[in-house]
């Protein structure tokens, strides 16, 4: 025996010699000269290198240089300090170099090889980065901390990482990895923190995991992972931390989960979880946060919650649960945060909910619950979101609501509620949000003070108020405002005006009289004005023809009269105009907006088309008795004669206009013009002169653009040449002809297409400026949401304000050109229904498509929608999906998901705004709650462009108007 351990020692003497002695080669060379190479292999914007230089040799001094006794680096710490470029072999040449932080950087390609030379490195943080590549196989096993994560690595997590046995810390999350998770890891049995989220792993959970005894905490969501949770989990009695969200996992939950006494938070939402919530989650009594959200689980919520007496936070919305709120959650003296909107749930909202509570946020919407709201909702005094919409609540709102002076948003409408407003309802000075609206409630608004300084919505909508209209509302930041449907008279104030922030307002379907106030047109950034159905009277304002941004504008089913002011719709925001059913009389206006109005919108008055429209009859002169005797006799003559010749100059004129035939030496050529301003000006020659090499402003797949210009008429225009022709589908043409229709401020205008049979182009707007991708860099915050909110209108108009709504596709940063002011114009173009045969394969790869569409090869509104929230997280995180190979725009949603739930606000922004996060803060994270909605893997979850385009809306005009949760997940 004493022979064999003798042996042994000098077995281990040998090994650690050598160990020593490797280590000295491989890490050889002046740990001076390896610093400077370091810093020679980065770029250092920010000058946190700056006393790194080959003058001064004590290094042991430089910035983010540390040093044990022996003079010897001991510590590389360059977190945050934005350098750029690869990481340098040197750095793993420093032989004993235990910390090595070069996390929150720009820094790019690969993991260098040589990472396994230093033996006597221990901590690695490579976080938040640009790297690239493969994970290394060759680890230092000494390691402790290795986090890799919210980079693009790529391929399979390698089985030698089960060789770092000594781990205790593993972050690979936010990357693009794929594959199973390797067996292996269950033998680091000293590993306390796992985190392998936001990847794109497969398979099931291994249960091998349950031999981790160490695990405090696992993270393993935002995958594909599927199969059953594994019961060997119960097995981890150390673990305080589960979370297993968004992957495709099946099955009920395990009664094991129960054996983890020490478990804080259990994070399950996301999945297609099914049975019912196991009684044994009932004895985790250290439970903090409890969230199963989004599955299919079903049951009762049981009285054993009241069990949890640590709960702050209770997350079960979107489920299948039946039967009754339970009472106990009453006496729960932590919970702040109670959603269990979109369930089954009946019954009523417990007596003393929030009696014993801390509640700050209540969400029971989209339910089936009944009763009164209780009195006692706001005891804590920092309820700050109340959502109750879509329930069967009655009675009246509490008084007690009325002294909830924390509350910020509130969302009563689609109830049975009754009675009046209370007066202190109307004085909540921190309320941006108060829909009530789909009720039963009654009595004035107006003899009441309204001092509300937040407020930013404000919905009445569908109830049985009447009176006068209240001369204010006591804010000067209000956005919409929508009191239709209701039984209000009298005139509309004129202080209504002074509302500067005012982008919709609604006043439909109530006994309004009087005139249009002229101040009205003072609302600068108006969009929607909808007075339709009252007993207005008078003539339609002059000034709302000079109202910048109007875009949808409602007269209809009023006593209106006198005639359409001429200048009516010459701003091209206007789109969509309805003046039907008043007295009005003369002709319509020569203006973008009624160029194509329907017949329907024009109904009931006494108008005639003019130069307009060939909905109405043509103007005809003035009626004079004499001249009409005379006329009525030559009429019976020549009555064919004249409708024959007004027929052909009718047709001439709409002719010469939209469509012209001209001869050179290429032929025939047929141009249809949608403007009439360039038929008048751009002939083919025009056009074929314009295609010069100097003239070239991009080459694309289908065809070259060239910048035309008529120096004699300053005008200028895009020409878009299209390749291979013949196979370009008939309808295509009828397609784009439609697009040439489109007048919005924020889609670059089809001025004219033109073909034959040896070529075809297309003409647009020219626009002064670059794309979005060229330009994103510089752009800051404020410019960046001004520019998202642009596109959102864009859509809007694409989707709700055409028929049959236009679809976009493909909708990329290269298709948006960003002009001087900021203002994004969008090219509709290509694909389009009619392409998308031909179109197939550069649709199916591109990056901005919705995974559905590719499949299915449909687009539809929802798929543009997903296009629109990557072009967000773009724009927010800097990060591109088309930065790396195909398909990776799926992993920049995943590792955005990932980011927005659990990493801080600088590690995922743009740096080019992180020095404005902290003053934006609330804005940016509401952005990215909206692009995550927007990029939902399910496209029934995403919401429509108008809602959209709202919440931008409100994010640049408020800097409170979201409050961070735990979660992205919410009911608007």
């Amino acid at each position: 025996m004493a022979e064999k351990e003798a042996l042994t020692c000098k077995i281990l003497f040998m090994l650690g010699f050598m160990f020593v002695f490797f280590s000295m080669i491989t890490c050889s060379g002046s740990e001076f000269e390896q610093l400077i190479s370091i810093k020679n292999s980065i770029n250092d914007p920010l000058q946190s290198l700056s006393n790194w230089n080959f003058s001064d040799h004590s290094f042991c001094q430089w910035k983010g240089v540390a040093c044990d006794n022996s003079s010897h680096v001991t510590k590389i710490e360059l977190s945050g300090k934005n350098i750029s470029g690869n990481i340098s072999e040197s750095i793993f040449r420093l032989p004993y170099v235990e910390t090595i932080d070069l996390s929150n950087n720009q820094l790019s390609g690969g993991i260098p090889s040589n990472l396994s030379s230093c033996f006597s490195l221990r901590f690695l943080n490579l976080s938040n980065n640009n790297l690239t590549g493969p994970l290394p196989k060759s680890l230092i096993s000494r390691l402790e901390t290795l986090d890799l994560s919210n980079n693009m690595l790529s391929g399979e997590i390698p089985e030698e990482i089960g060789f770092l046995r000594g781990l205790k810390f593993l972050d690979l999350g936010g990357n693009v990895l794929v594959g199973r998770i390797p067996k292996s890891i269950w033998n680091i049995t000293s590993l306390q923190f796992l985190t392998l989220a936001s990847n794109q792993l497969v398979g099931e959970i291994p249960p091998d995991l349950g031999q981790l005894k160490s695990l405090k905490w696992i993270y393993l969501g935002y995958n594909n992972l599927s199969g059953g949770i594994p019961k060997e989990i119960g097995e981890l009695t150390s673990l305080s931390h589960l979370d297993l969200v968004f992957n495709n996992l099946t099955g009920e939950i395990p009664i094991s989960l129960g054996n983890l006494t020490d478990l804080h938070n259990l994070f399950l939402y996301l999945n297609k979880l099914t049975g019912p919530i196991p009684r044994s989650i009932f004895s985790l009594k250290k439970l903090v946060s409890l969230d199963l959200s989004d599955n299919f689980l079903s049951g009762e919520i049981p009285e054993l919650v009241i069990q949890l007496q640590n709960l702050e936070i209770l997350h079960l919305f979107s489920n299948n649960f039946t039967g009754k709120i339970p009472n106990a959650l009453t006496s729960l003296p932590r919970l702040q945060v109670l959603q269990l909107w979109s369930n089954k749930l009946s019954g009523e909202i417990p007596k003393n909910l929030g009696k014993q509570n801390n509640l700050t946020v209540l969400d029971l919407s989209s339910n089936s619950l009944t009763g009164k709201i209780p009195e006692s909702l706001c005891d804590s005094g920092r309820l700050f979101k109340l959502i109750l919409f879509s329930n069967s609540i009655e009675g009246e709102i509490p008084k007690s609501m009325g002294r909830c002076m924390s509350l910020q948003r509130v969302r009563l409408q689609n109830n049975k509620l009754s009675g009046e407003l209370s007066s202190g309802l109307t004085k909540l000075p921190l309320v941006y949000f108060l829909d009530i609206s789909g009720n039963n409630l009654s009595g004035t608004i107006n003899g009441r003070k309204w001092d509300m300084p937040e407020l930013e919505m404000l919905n009445l909508a569908r109830n049985g108020f009447y009176g006068e209209l209240p001369e204010s509302f006591g804010s000067n930041q209000l956005e919409n405002l929508d009191l239709s449907e209701n039984g209000f008279s009298g005139n509309i104030p004129a202080s209504y005006g002074n509302l500067s922030e005012l982008v919709q307002l609604k006043l439909s379907e109530n006994k309004l009289s009087g005139n249009i106030p002229e101040e009205l047109s003072s609302c600068k950034k108006l969009v929607s004005l909808d007075l339709s159905h009252n007993q207005l009277s008078g003539l339609i304002p002059t000034s709302l023809s000079e109202m910048p941004v109007l875009g949808e504008l409602d007269l209809s089913l009023n006593q209106l009269s006198g005639k359409i002011p001429e200048n009516l719709g010459k701003v091209e925001s206007l789109v969509q105009v309805n003046i039907s059913h008043n007295h009005f009389h003369g002709s319509i206006p020569s203006t973008g907006a009624f160029l194509a109005i329907n017949s329907s919108a024009v109904a009931g008055n006494d108008l005639c088309g003019g130069d307009a429209t060939s909905s109405l009859p043509p103007c005809k002169g003035v009626k004079n008795p004499v001249w009409w005797f005379f006329m009525t006799c030559l009429l019976v003559v020549v009555v064919f004669l004249a409708v024959a010749a007004f027929g052909i100059v009718f047709v001439r004129r709409r002719n010469e206009l939209e469509l012209k035939r001209a001869e050179n030496e290429h032929g025939t050529w047929e141009l249809q013009f949608f403007d009439s301003k360039v038929s008048k000006s751009i002939t083919i020659q025009d056009i074929i002169l314009s295609m010069k090499e100097e003239n070239v402003i991009s080459r694309g797949r289908r065809g070259v653009s060239y910048k035309g210009k008529l120096a004699m008429k300053d005008m200028q225009f895009v020409v878009k040449e299209m390749n291979d022709i013949n196979s370009i589908p008939t309808s295509f043409w009828t397609e784009m002809a439609e697009l040439g229709k489109l007048r919005h401020p924020n889609i670059t205008k089809l001025i004219a297409m033109c073909k034959s049979e040896k070529g075809a182009f297309l003409l647009y707007d020219y626009i002064e400026g670059k794309s979005l991708s060229e330009v994103l860099q510089g752009l800051s915050w404020e410019r960046r949401l001004r520019i998202g909110i642009g596109i959102a209108k864009a859509l809007r108009y694409l989707h709700s304000h055409c028929s049959p709504s236009i679809l976009v596709g493909d909708l990329s940063p290269e298709k948006i050109i960003v002009d001087g002011k900021d203002q994004p114009r969008l090219r509709v173009s290509l694909p389009f229904p009619g392409l998308a045969s031909t179109d197939t394969k550069c649709f199916n790869t591109s990056a901005y498509v919705a995974p559905e569409s590719r499949e299915t090869k449909d687009i539809t509104e929802k798929s543009d929608i997903y296009g629109f929230g990557l072009i967000m997280i773009e724009l927010l995180t800097g990060r591109s999906p088309v930065d790396t190979e195909s398909g990776v725009h799926e992993t920049i949603v995943e590792w955005a998901r990932y980011c927005y739930s659990d990493c801080h606000l600088d590690t995922w922004v743009d740096p080019t705004i992180r020095g404005q996060a902290s003053d934006n803060q609330n804005d940016i994270v509401e952005t990215m709650n909206l692009a995550l909605h927007c990029t939902a893997g399910d496209p029934t979850a995403r919401p429509c462009a108008s809602d959209v385009a709202k919440t931008l809306d409100s994010v640049m005009r408020s800097s409170s108007a979201c409050v961070l949760g735990f979660k992205f997940s919410s009911s608007f």
